[in-house]
């Protein structure tokens, strides 16, 4: 056996194709749809049609759609992949960051309405 039969020997172990990699096709719809998901929002910042409210709300949405895109096009993430422990994770992940984003504006929120009061101090100056 030469040494170039062993090293294709030894990728075979480690090297394990029970994953979905892609198609050419998938990742041309994924690039694509990135694209305009990028292009929209920022012809909107640029253009200034929208008031900023609108135009924010917009932006996060899409930006929400484009990490959707993301996961499911190039990281090839469904409930299928890695015997469901991918989607686990993932809803771990986003029970986390929403208990942190909460937690933070609650504590934000009763810090800001249990302070003292501004307009008392500025009538004993």
């Amino acid at each position: 056996m030469s040494g170039h039969d062993t090293h294709d020997t030894h990728l075979d172990e480690h090297h394990d194709d029970s994953g979905y990699h892609g198609s050419y096709r998938d990742y041309l719809i994924g690039f694509i749809a990135s694209v305009v998901l990028t292009a929209i929002p920022f012809a909107l910042v640029m253009t200034g049609i929208l008031p900023v409210q609108a135009t924010a709300i917009i932006i996060v949405a899409f930006a929400a759609i484009q990490m959707v895109v993301h996961m499911v096009y190039f990281l090839h993430m469904n409930s299928k992949s890695e015997g469901g422990w991918n989607m686990l994770a993932l809803i771990f992940t986003l029970i986390i960051v929403v208990i942190a984003v909460a937690g933070s504006i609650w504590v934000m929120w009763h810090l800001n309405t249990n302070m003292m009061p501004v307009h008392t101090m500025q009538g004993m100056g």
